[in-house]
Order: structure tokens, then sequence, then C-alpha cells
């Protein structure tokens, strides 16, 4: 058999991939989505909280900012998951039973708060020193001038960046699988491989694979959309600009001898 057939066969079975599909869509989809966009919503609050200690003047708040964002970002995702999965298990048991999920959940919480503490800190770092100055001459308070002027700018700066990670966080959620979990609790790569697994047929990893695809193909061109945006905004014209532009020097008609 040649190697083009064979990868055909092992891959591109798509009586395996029909198989497969209603349980993704049922039970792999729904329990991605959870994981990733919890995780994103947990993970941008603790980056918010990392960005403004990091850019503290107290070095008590400053350092372990700095330090947590060191580790996070230099520890491997599957080391964090596992390690919260796994130690913190016990006292899942008691508080919530047999779940992985909410351990899953905090753990890539914690990464994703790492690299979102970092985007959230540049986007705020890159708002203009006046613009704070200026909110202080109206009378506003550090914590009203950062929290209504300076954060709401610096957000909107980043916010493709901050896509990108939570586009990271949905193929991310597939190392959950470590922390063992029951056929109700499968996302969508544990479901390819239980799949491929029992059929001996890896087609249903790949349907997996565009599972993620669809996920994330959209959020990219999303991201290009809105960067776009915000790099150059609206070309509009504003109500008398035609007659000012007459009225310069060196204009169409307006510096003839």
């Amino acid at each position: 058999m040649d190697p083009l057939s064979t990868l055909w066969e092992t891959f591109f079975d798509w009586d395996s991939m029909r198989e497969a599909l209603p349980e993704m869509l049922t039970v792999g989809l729904p329990n991605t989505l959870i994981l990733a966009i919890s995780a994103a919503l947990l993970g941008s609050v603790l980056g918010m909280a990392l960005a403004v200690a990091g850019i503290s003047r107290t070095r008590w708040l400053r350092w372990p900012a700095r330090v947590y964002t060191d580790v996070f970002r230099g520890l491997p995702a599957a080391a964090t998951i596992l390690l919260i999965g796994v130690g913190l298990a016990p006292l899942g048991m008691q508080v919530w039973g047999p779940n992985p999920y909410p351990l899953g959940i905090l753990a890539l919480s914690l990464i994703a708060a790492a690299y979102i503490g970092e985007i959230f800190r540049s986007g705020i770092q890159s708002v203009e020193a006046a613009q704070l100055e200026g909110a202080r001459a109206l009378g506003l308070s550090w914590g009203e001038a950062m929290r209504l002027v300076i954060v709401p700018q610096g957000i909107r700066r980043v916010l493709p960046a901050w896509v990108n990670q939570l586009i990271a966080l949905i193929k991310d959620s597939s190392l959950v699988y470590f922390l063992g979990l029951l056929a109700s609790q499968r996302e969508l790569f544990r479901i390819g491989q239980d799949y491929a697994a029992n059929t001996g047929n890896q087609s249903a990893l790949l349907l997996a694979g565009l599972f993620y695809l669809t996920l994330t193909v959209p959020l990219t061109h999303a991201v290009n959309w809105i960067d776009r945006r915000l790099r150059h905004g609206r070309q509009a014209t504003a109500p008398g600009d035609d007659e000012l532009d007459l009225a310069l020097p060196g204009a169409a008609g307006g510096n003839q001898r």
C-alpha cells in the first residue's frame, strides 16, 4: 500500500468521522467552550490585577506580580495543569466532588492571567502620561483616573492581543484530559482520542482538529479586522474641511498669481 493511500485511509475515513460527529457536537464542543470562556474571563480579571500590581510604585505589589508572571509563563501548560489538577484534587473532592473541571479551569486561568496581565500592562503603559495628568487636573483621584480614563484606553489598544490569547486558550483546553474526564465531561480532543483508540483509525482526531479550526479561524480574522479598525478608524471628513483646504496656501486656485 503506497503512503498516500495509507494517509487517506488513516485520517480521512468519513464513516469514522460521521460516527464521532454527534458526540463532538453535543458533548465535546460545549465542554471546550465552557473551559475556554471560563478561563478567559477569570484569567482576564486576574490579569488586570497583575497589570495594576506590575505598574505599581510599591515594590511589595510589583515584585510578586513579576515573579508570578515569570513562573506561569515559563512553566509548560501541561505541567501547570497537572500541578493544580492533581495537587489540589483532594481539596476539590471535598468541595465539589469528582469533577476535574473547576481545577482545570483554575489552571488554565492561572496560565492565561500571566499572559493577559502582560498584555494589559503594555496597553496601560502605552497610554500617554498626559492623559493621567489631565484627569488628575480635572479633580479625579488616581484610582478614578485609572478606572475611567487610562484602563479603558489601554484595553482598547490591546484588544487584538487579548483575542489571540483566547485562541490559545481554546487550544490549551485540550490538555485538561490529563486530569481524567467522565464520558459527559470530555472535550473535543478527548473524544477524538477515544474514537481513535476504539477504532484504530485517526479520522476522529482530524475531525476534532477541524472543530478547533472552525473556532479559531473566525477569531483570527476578527482580530485582523479589529486591528485594522483600531489602527485606521473611519476615514471621515469633517464639515467645512473642503472650504479650509481651499483657503490654505498652495491649494488648488488658492495661490495663483
